[in-house]
């Protein structure tokens, strides 16, 4: 915008000076042409004009009014227009100059006086000289040309120039950019180089900061996590040793269910802590194959009990979800669960995969047990059944953090209808 700001008025410019130019140098041929004809015979007057007229933008024309060896009058050099026949004998008659604009440029009109040899205004031969506007013959196009190749120098320099400011901005941050979401993998990405304008740097040098307070927390958690569970196992085991030495079988076996389940748990705490360092912030899992296999782990218990369990997988490629496969097997087993403990030996349970247009994959579990209870099944401690209410809310929260969800029905078979939607990676 600059430039054409600058380029095209001075375009404008350069072709009103040439045209004032042309106007300066017809008012000096005009006084050399005066002189010649007030001096000189038409003949002599006739051989100068032909060879001042070089083709210059500038034509020179003497007419002469009429006389007894001319009775229409005499033109030397290019006959003037016949719309300038009234300009010419007005300027003869008043012997005043004149200067008019016509269609293609300037006509300057001089009236040259004989002195003594003249009887009257009307027989003063008049000096035409019509200035043509400049066009594509002059120099004017050399001019505007140099001044293309100057306005395409300065935009292809101002072009490169803003080039490399704009790379020693955009590629740091752009490091800067790829460091961040390769920080959410297993491994630690490389630092990157703090270098650009001190604005980005000053950015770098605040994220490594960031990442390194959050890498002591995460590993003061971790070690934290880790000396609870080893200091809660030497009195567990304790307790394990005097439960064997109890006298009574069903007290001794009741309360080693539940240090059992104590263990469990200090043990699930323990790998939950070390997730994020397994798995990474963002996992990523085929689930497909996995809630293919896990299904499968099922079927043997099934076969005991006489129960028909149907797998119908309409997902021929991997589809890759946010979730770990062990929070998937854990979807599996939640949902399997509650159909061999709250439905008959003999109910049928059917289990689809079906892949989302929106990407991701679909899990429906359905059974022909008795159904879901009319509660909120995914409330967290909420259940009818004697459970502790744990199960489906688990599931919800695998589906609802892969970026999908759960919801609950009745199915075509008579009982409960689960689908779980999970989001893609």
């Amino acid at each position: 915008m600059v430039l054409l700001a600058m380029l095209v008025p001075m375009a404008v410019l350069l072709r009103s000076y040439a045209l004032e130019d042309r106007l300066a140098q017809a008012a000096l041929e005009v006084q050399a042409t005066e002189s010649v004809v007030s001096g000189q015979d038409p003949g002599a007057v006739s051989g100068y004009v032909e060879q001042i007229n070089t083709g210059d933008g500038i034509d020179t024309t003497v007419v002469y009014p009429p006389s007894a060896t001319s009775p229409d009058g005499l033109v030397i050099g290019p006959p003037p227009a016949p719309s300038e026949a009234r300009r010419i004998v007005q300027a003869r008659n008043t012997g005043t100059a004149r200067v008019d604009d016509v269609p293609g440029g300037s006509v300057v009109l001089v009236p040259v006086s004989l002195g003594g040899s003249s009887s009257g205004p009307e027989l003063t031969p008049v000096v035409r000289i019509f200035v043509h506007t400049p066009g594509l013959e002059s120099d004017l196009v050399r001019a505007w040309l140099i001044l293309l190749a100057l306005g395409i120098s300065l935009l292809v320099g101002a072009l490169l120039l803003a080039d490399r400011l704009g790379r020693s901005i955009v590629v740091p941050i752009g490091r800067l950019a790829r460091y961040a979401q390769q920080l959410g993998d297993r491994r630690r990405p490389d630092r990157v180089p703090l270098d650009g304008p001190p604005e980005v740097r000053e950015l770098g040098l605040a994220m490594h900061r960031l990442v390194d307070r959050i890498d002591v927390l995460l590993e003061r958690e971790r070690a934290g996590i880790a000396d609870v569970s080893h200091r809660l196992r030497t009195p567990m085991t304790a307790l394990r040793l005097r439960i064997e030495g109890l006298g009574d079988a069903a007290e001794r076996g009741r309360l080693q269910a539940d240090l059992d389940a104590l263990q469990g748990i200090v043990d699930h705490v323990v790998r939950e802590a070390r997730r994020s360092e397994r798995e990474g912030l963002v996992p990523a899992t085929d689930a497909v194959a996995t809630l293919e296999e896990r299904v499968r782990f099922w079927m043997p218990l099934a076969e005991d009990q006489g129960r028909v369990l149907e797998l119908h997988s309409k997902v021929a490629e991997p589809v890759a979800v946010r979730a770990s496969a062990e929070d998937l097997d854990a979807l599996v087993d939640v949902l399997m669960d509650n159909v061999f403990t709250h439905t008959p030996d003999t109910a049928a349970a059917r289990v689809t995969l079906q892949a989302m247009d929106e990407g991701g994959l679909r899990l429906v579990v359905e059974d022909a047990g008795p159904g879901l209870p009319s509660l909120d099944v995914v409330a967290r401690g909420r259940s009818d059944g004697g459970s502790t209410g744990l199960g489906l809310s688990i599931a919800d929260k695998t589906a609802t953090e892969s970026g999908g969800g759960l919801t609950a029905g009745r199915s075509t078979l008579g009982g409960a209808r689960v689908v779980v939607d999970l989001g893609r990676a």
